[in-house]
C-alpha cells in the first residue's frame, strides 16, 4: 500500500484524482492540499510514498517546490502544461500526466511509481543510480556517462554522437553496440537514431521532439516505436 497526497487548487481536478485513487487498491489517500506550502509543512512530520502535484498553483508553483526542496517523495505531476516535461525528470518525478488524462493512463503512472528505482536517493539530489553509469570509448579516452542523462544518440559515420542535457560527445561505438548497452528506456526509431523514451516531448509528422531537437522516425521502426510508446 502506497500512501499519497494531492496538491491541486482546482476543485474538479481534485475530485477526479480522489476518485481515481479510490479505485486503485494499492493507494491510500492521506490528505489533499490547495497549495504546496501547506503540503510542505505536512510532509515535515508525515512522510508519504507518493505525491500528486499540479504545476500551476497559488503562492508557489509545483516546479518551484521541486527545485527548492532537498527531499521530496516520489512525484507524479498532473498538469495542463507540457513545457516542463524535460526539466521535471531532474527531480524525483516518476511520470508527467497531461490534463485531461484517463484512468488507464493514471494507473500506468501509479505502476511506475510502485516499481521504479528513482535516480535520486531520497536523502540527496546528488546521489547516482550506479546501474546507469557506463564508460564509453571516445578516441583514446574513456568517458563516464550516466544513461539517465542521455537524450538521444545519433550515428555519425564510424562514430556516434551522444547528446545529453548539457553536452555532446563523440563516441567510438556503433549504434548496434549502444542497443546492447542500453536498457528498455531506449528505443531505436531510425537507422541513425536511438532516443530515450523519458525525454520525448512530442510526436508529430514522423518526427520526435527530444529536448530542443527533432529526430526522424524511420518507416521500418514506426510500428515498434508506437507500440512501445503506448505501453
Amino acid at each position: 500500500m502506497m500512501t499519497c497526497i494531492i496538491v491541486e487548487d482546482q476543485g474538479p481536478a481534485q475530485e477526479i484524482l480522489e476518485e481515481y485513487i479510490k479505485q486503485v487498491k494499492t493507494l491510500q489517500l492521506v490528505a489533499t492540499f490547495t497549495d504546496v506550502l501547506e503540503a510542505r509543512d505536512f510532509l515535515k512530520s508525515n512522510p508519504i510514498d507518493l505525491l500528486f502535484l499540479d504545476i500551476n498553483l497559488p503562492i508557489m508553483s509545483g516546479m518551484d517546490f521541486l527545485r527548492k526542496e532537498e527531499q521530496t517523495p516520489k512525484t507524479i505531476l498532473t498538469t495542463a502544461y507540457s513545457e516542463f516535461a524535460l526539466e521535471c525528470f531532474e527531480y524525483n518525478v516518476i511520470d508527467y500526466l497531461l490534463k485531461p488524462f484517463s484512468f488507464d493512463r493514471f494507473v500506468k503512472a501509479v505502476k511506475k511509481a510502485s516499481v521504479t528505482e528513482t535516480k535520486h536517493n531520497p536523502s540527496s539530489k546528488d546521489a547516482i543510480d550506479k546501474h546507469s553509469i557506463m564508460y564509453v570509448k571516445s578516441g583514446t579516452e574513456l568517458l563516464k556517462l550516466d544513461a539517465n542523462d542521455i537524450l538521444f544518440i545519433k550515428s555519425d559515420g564510424d562514430y556516434t554522437k551522444v547528446i545529453t542535457h548539457t553536452e555532446k560527445h563523440l563516441a567510438s561505438h556503433s549504434l548496434k553496440e549502444w542497443t546492447e548497452k542500453l536498457d528498455e528506456n531506449f528505443i531505436q526509431v531510425h537507422r541513425s537514431y536511438i532516443v530515450h523514451m523519458r525525454y520525448i516531448l512530442k510526436v508529430s509528422n514522423n518526427k520526435i521532439r527530444v529536448g530542443k531537437e527533432l529526430v526522424p522516425i524511420g518507416r521500418v521502426y514506426k510500428n515498434t516505436f508506437k507500440k512501445q510508446l503506448n505501453s
